[in-house]
C-alpha cells in the first residue's frame, strides 16, 4: 500500500529547482519564506499554471492570502517578478502570466559580479606574492618605479605571475638582480613562445648547455667539469 502511494506521488512529476536560487537567495535580499514562495510559484509555472492566484499559492504555504499577496507585490517592486500579457489566439483574448525571468537575470548578474570580484582578488593576491618575492630576493622594498614595472608586466604585457617569478629566479641564478635583465628574459621567452614555467626551465637549460659547450676546454677545466654547475645564461647578450 505504501509503495503504491509513493508511486502515485512520484507520477505527479518533479520540479526543477534552480541551484543558484537555493545558494544565493539571501544575497539578493530574500528570506526563507520568500524563497519558498518563489519556488511554489516556479512549480505552478512549470505545471502550466502561468497565473496562480494568491489563494492557490497560500494553500501550499504557512502564510495566509494577504501575506502571499503582499510578498508578490514586493517581488514586483524589487524587480524579481513581472506580469506579462499573452494572447489566446483561439479565443481572441489577452491574459496575464507571471515571469520569473527578472529574478534569474538578477541572480546571474550577482554570480557574474561575484566571479569578477574573485578574479580581481586573485590578481591582487598574485601581484602581492610577486612583490614579496622580489623584495625577498632584492633584500629591500621595491621602489614605486619598480612596482609600476611589475604592474606593466602583468597588466599590459600579460605575463603570468608564475613566469615573472621564473624570470626572477633566472636573474638570481645569473647574479643579475636588476629589472632590465628580468625584462629581457621575459621578452625572449615571449618571442620564443615560452608560456609555462617548465618550458622556461628547459629553455634556460638549453641556453646554458650551449654556452658551456662554447667555452674553451682547457685541461684544468676538463678535469673539474664534473664538479662544476652549468653557468648561468646571460640574457642581455642574446
Amino acid at each position: 500500500m505504501k509503495n503504491e502511494l509513493f508511486e502515485r506521488w512520484m507520477q505527479q512529476g518533479n520540479v526543477t529547482v534552480p541551484k543558484m536560487l537555493l545558494t544565493h537567495y539571501s544575497r539578493i535580499g530574500l528570506s526563507e519564506t520568500e524563497c519558498m514562495l518563489i519556488l511554489q510559484l516556479h512549480s505552478f509555472l512549470e505545471d502550466g499554471n502561468v497565473f496562480p492566484t494568491p489563494s492557490e499559492l497560500s494553500e501550499r504555504m504557512t502564510i495566509d492570502v494577504n501575506q502571499t499577496l503582499s510578498f508578490m507585490r514586493v517581488f514586483i517592486q524589487k524587480g524579481f517578478l513581472s506580469i506579462q500579457s499573452i494572447e489566446d489566439k483561439d479565443r481572441g483574448v489577452y491574459a496575464e502570466k507571471y515571469s520569473l525571468q527578472p529574478l534569474w537575470n538578477r541572480l546571474l548578474s550577482e554570480l557574474g559580479e561575484e566571479q569578477h570580484n574573485e578574479r580581481v582578488n586573485d590578481v591582487k593576491d598574485r601581484k602581492n606574492n610577486i612583490f614579496v618575492m622580489f623584495e625577498t630576493e632584492f633584500g629591500r622594498p621595491l621602489s614605486p618605479m619598480e612596482i609600476e614595472t611589475v604592474n606593466i608586466w602583468m597588466d599590459e604585457d600579460n605575463h603570468p605571475s608564475e613566469m615573472i617569478g621564473a624570470a626572477l629566479k633566472e636573474g638570481v641564478l645569473a647574479g643579475k638582480l636588476n629589472f632590465r635583465y628580468i625584462d629581457r628574459i621575459l621578452f625572449e621567452w615571449k618571442k620564443a613562445g615560452v608560456i609555462t614555467v617548465e618550458q622556461a626551465r628547459v629553455h634556460g637549460e638549453k641556453f646554458r648547455t650551449r654556452q658551456q659547450r662554447a667555452q674553451p676546454r682547457s685541461a684544468d677545466y676538463a678535469s673539474k667539469k664534473d664538479s662544476l654547475s652549468l653557468p648561468a645564461y646571460n640574457w642581455l647578450d642574446s
